[in-house]
């Protein structure tokens, strides 16, 4: 991991010098700007393009005109396509500066084909008198303020008139080109190291995959004696493993509650905490988004109940997300129960470690998708399939010593991990902040060497 550390310490930020002189702009976001620099707005500078709301009914992944949505904000193509009659004064070109005008006020840059602007969405084509690139690079910051000033409200909406009068700075077109290069050449350094650390996280991630695939379909001694496990998703297990069924060394089990006996509408803010999809996890519980149902109208719903230490398997995947993967169910949870696509296993503790069972069901669950799982774009498993899969047990004094044996090996890799996130953060971060000075005048780039 020394290279690792290494890439993390390789990118040390620049000093820049200042410009000579500088005024005050008038403009709170903008602060103080170089003294042969102004200011301007939006309106005066660019023509605004509305989204329309086109009919999602003549919507084609295959004919028609490219239709950019909100979700397509930072494509380069389009996913989606429009059959009906275009209109006009929705079509976009490349190198239109497109903001959201919903959720975060998010800008990009178009880069693809001619194309339809669908609703939610503006469109801004800016003049001879400031560079696309240049107005590009400044828009978020203003934006962002407004965001800010709007995070309490319960619907952010940025109206054409809000992005119209936004005040922006304006040097002198040459100085807006190189401004301009400039941003893009130092983000391009900014942006292809994130790229580098973002692969090394996959490439740690992969690693720790395999780490716990091999120590729970192996063990931990290289030169164990194997045997045939008869089971595809296995392969060889240790000679002197059991394989059988997750049943056989089930105490008790359960799915949720299916039907309209729990909907989203029936959550409160405390009472039982109902595990849903999205808090089972590869060989992990996600604490995160908790919802609670009212205790008496639980007990209504039959006996769902989870128990720490039950294990929890998910019934329903995805490509991310695979079918049949499992977590424990951690100390604090009780009072649980599960929802709809989710199982409980209470295991027998006498001959199955639940973590080192959470760990193997989880690194075997893509293999076993394709013999228990229908479905197409979302797979799923029954309960009585779930305990029919086979699952191969070592002793469990081996089972004890293989999860520690991974807890240390996997904490080792994901505290590196998050020391990569962290410096991604930080080149995030600065990145930000250079080209907020840049394009604010607070630093002098005209004398960077290209």
């Amino acid at each position: 991991m020394a290279e690792g550390r290494k890439r993390i310490a390789e990118f040390r930020p620049r000093r820049f010098r200042r410009y000579p002189d500088y005024k005050d702009s008038g403009i709170e976001w903008l602060g103080q700007i170089p003294a042969h620099w102004g200011t301007t707005r939006v309106a005066d500078q660019s023509t605004l393009i509305n989204g329309y709301p086109f009919d999602s009914a003549l919507f084609t992944l295959d004919d028609g005109m490219p239709l950019v949505r909100i979700r397509d904000l930072h494509a380069t193509h389009t996913v989606v396509r429009f059959t009906g009659k275009p209109v006009a004064a929705a079509r976009i070109t490349t190198g239109d500066i497109l903001i959201g005008m919903d959720g975060d006020f998010d800008v990009a840059r178009w880069q693809g084909d001619d194309a339809l602007l669908n609703q939610r969405m503006c469109c801004l084509r800016p003049r001879q008198s400031i560079r696309g690139q240049f107005m590009y690079h400044c828009l978020p910051f203003p934006l962002r303020i407004i965001n800010d000033l709007t995070h309490s409200t319960t619907v952010k909406h940025l109206s054409s008139f809000d992005v119209k009068k936004v005040a922006i700075p304006l040097p002198p077109d040459d100085e807006q080109t190189v401004v301009a290069s400039f941003v893009d050449r130092e983000t391009a350094k900014i942006d292809a190291l994130v790229a580098k650390k973002e692969s090394l996280i996959e490439l740690l991630q992969e690693k720790r995959t395999a780490l716990i695939t091999r120590a729970v379909t192996r063990g931990l001694d290289p030169n164990v004696p194997m045997k045939d496990s008869g089971v595809a998703w296995l392969g060889k297990v240790p000679a002197h493993w059991e394989t059988l069924a997750l049943g056989r060394v089930t105490i008790s089990r359960c799915d949720g509650p299916f039907g309209s006996g729990l909907k989203s509408e029936h959550y409160s803010e405390s009472g039982v905490r109902v595990v849903r999809l999205q808090n089972i996890g590869w060989a992990g519980f996600m604490k995160s988004d908790a919802v609670y149902l009212d205790e008496t109208y639980a007990s209504r719903l039959g006996d769902h109940s989870v128990k720490s230490e039950d294990v929890l398997i998910a019934g329903l995947g995805d490509d991310g997300h695979p079918v049949g993967r499992a977590c424990v169910a951690p100390i604090e949870i009780e009072p649980a129960m599960v929802k709809a696509d989710c199982f409980r296993f209470r295991l027998d503790r006498r001959r199955v470690y639940p973590r080192y069972a959470a760990f193997q069901l989880s690194s075997t669950a893509s293999g076993v998708a394709g013999y228990h799982a229908t479905g197409a774009t979302r797979t799923r498993v029954n309960l009585a399939s779930c305990a029919k899969r086979m699952i191969a047990l070592p002793p469990l004094k081996e089972q004890e010593a293989i999860v520690t044996f991974l807890d240390r090996e996997i904490n080792r890799i994901d505290t590196f991990i998050d020391r990569i996130r962290q410096a991604i953060n930080h080149l995030h971060e600065y990145r930000t902040a250079l080209i907020s000075a840049a394009v604010t005048g607070k630093i002098d780039v005209r004398n960077e060497a290209a």
